[in-house]
């Protein structure tokens, strides 16, 4: 189109009307899909598309004359997630062209469709070392009458060699609010482990103190001795030092978190125990494949695993395996409502989230019911005859 001839009003108005059919857009269960334990739904819930026009847009004629995007999303992905007053709210990590993540807040009222960003970006106040990057943060509604945020908050490593600007030291920082309007930061969690990422605040007081679910590691990516799932508690918030961890679930050899795994959403408060859903990493041959499990603690001792069921959760499926960082399934939130219904908020390999629907009743099932991984190849053929031949007794 020559310059001369663009219609500024039109080119607006075109893209508005995709923004707010987008928006509209109802979701459904995906027909094809079926397991019994949660139900996948059609659409994402959030893509790049779904960020509002004016902020990627300078909407004035006058210094964008032939509109042109300023301030480009590349993505919106891994979403802490609260039920408030019947809504459904995600704290988003959104992605920008220029790969830096912030935080932005989208609500829906069914929780399946209709999200929309309604508020500003979070300005995130700093602490005395700026945050470089920052992303995937986990909500919890803490006893104590605050919402927190865990998050990682990157920087780059001080210790890298001249030279190296890819190094990087990741750390948990820590915001806190009432409202999801005005946010707190406190210090940045202290502990034993040289970083930390993945890090969950559990939502009550365990023995008088603030409990965290960690995830140790050596290096920005290796985990390196750190282990797995980590446990480690605090005396307080404004000065949250834990001083020892202890493994909750260990990653193991030839399994779905072989190289490493970490705590996804708070866990959820069951009569016969903890529900949590975490995500474990493995090594194939196309990179690293990211899949999200569960498992159950003891309500009374929430660092002891009492249930933890064979394989995967929810792995990526079709075109959810495609996207910035492929074969990737991640979850930092879900909410459960008053009649029992669980919606679980993924993200598909570090592009976009999508909704999965499940049950209290169905989960407790599924996560006290399912058979443990052996960790033998026989073993698990054994297991697996074994349900066969029970099915066959009953014809």
């Amino acid at each position: 189109m020559a310059f001369d001839s663009f219609d500024f009003d039109a080119a607006l108005h075109n893209i508005q009307s995709r923004y707010d059919k987008l928006i509209a857009r109802k979701n459904h269960v995906e027909p094809t899909w079926y397991n019994g334990v949660y139900e996948r739904y059609t659409h994402p819930i959030l893509t790049r598309d779904h960020a509002p026009l004016d902020w990627k847009y300078d909407l004035n004629p006058a210094t964008n004359p032939m509109f042109l995007e300023r301030l480009g999303i590349n993505a919106a992905l891994n979403s802490g997630a609260i039920l408030r007053d019947g809504k459904v709210y995600l704290v988003v990590r959104v992605e920008g062209n220029d790969r830096k993540s912030f935080f932005a807040i989208a609500e829906s009222d069914s929780g399946i469709d209709g999200f929309e960003f309604k508020k500003d970006p979070i300005l995130l106040p700093q602490t005395d070392v700026d945050d470089v990057n920052v992303y995937d943060m986990r909500l919890t509604e803490h006893e104590d009458g605050y919402i927190y945020g865990l998050f990682c908050t990157e920087r780059k490593d001080a210790n890298a060699p001249e030279g190296d600007t890819s190094s990087a030291d990741a750390q948990c920082g820590i915001v806190r609010t009432k409202d999801l309007d005005s946010w707190q930061r406190l210090p940045d969690l202290k502990s034993p482990s040289p970083q930390q990422r993945n890090v969950v605040l559990h939502p009550q007081f365990v023995n008088g103190e603030y409990a965290f679910y960690t995830r140790p590691q050596d290096g920005f990516i290796s985990t390196g001795k750190g282990g797995g799932i980590g446990w480690g508690t605090c005396k307080n918030m404004t000065n949250p030092v834990v001083e020892h961890e202890t493994i909750v679930h260990p990653k193991e050899y030839h399994t779905i978190y072989e190289v490493k795994n970490g705590q996804g959403p708070q866990p959820i408060k069951t009569e016969k125990g903890w529900l949590h859903l975490a995500h474990g990493v493995r090594n194939c041959a196309s990179g690293l494949r990211y899949v999200l499990y569960m498992m159950m603690t003891d309500l009374n001792e929430p660092w002891k695993v009492t249930h933890l069921p064979s394989g995967h959760f929810i792995a990526p499926l079709a075109g959810e395996r495609v996207g910035d960082v492929s074969n990737v399934t991640f979850s930092n939130g879900w909410v459960k409502r008053e009649n029992g219904e669980v919606l679980i908020y993924y993200a598909s390999s570090d592009t976009r989230m999508h909704v999965a629907a499940s049950t209290i009743d169905r989960l407790i099932d599924y996560t006290i019911n399912t058979p443990q991984d052996p960790f033998k190849s026989h073993l698990c053929v054994q297991q697996r005859l074994d349900l066969i031949q029970k099915n066959r007794a009953m014809l």
